[in-house]
């Protein structure tokens, strides 16, 4: 598993050759409240029931509050098989303070 700083993961995106997944793995209600412009949510608590729906060799950038959640699907993505997984550092909640200070936060 790789890791993303926000910084690293906004200029990643910003370079036009890329279009990883955005797999924001928050509650509904969280995602709702904030979230990463172009991220798809699929909760933590539906990964396994829902992994079929995700392309084992795409860039997945796993996105959560702080960055726990997220790092814990990483490793389970790995272990299914994902060859390309990338968990954000520090969540969006890191985000809003390096990238986008408009967010809202919780």
């Amino acid at each position: 598993m790789r890791q993303f700083s926000p910084l690293e993961l906004h200029e990643h995106l910003g370079n036009g050759d890329n279009n990883p997944l955005l797999l924001d793995v928050r509650e509904q209600w969280e995602f709702d409240y904030c979230q990463i412009a172009g991220s798809e949510l699929i909760p933590m608590g539906q990964i396994e029931s829902r992994i079929g729906q995700l392309d084992k060799h795409r860039e997945t950038v796993v996105i959560c509050h702080h960055g726990i959640r997220s790092r814990r699907v990483c490793y389970y993505l790995e272990y299914m098989g994902f060859t390309n997984v990338v968990n954000l550092e520090g969540g969006v909640e890191r985000w809003a303070n390096e990238v986008d200070p408009q967010m809202k936060r919780y």
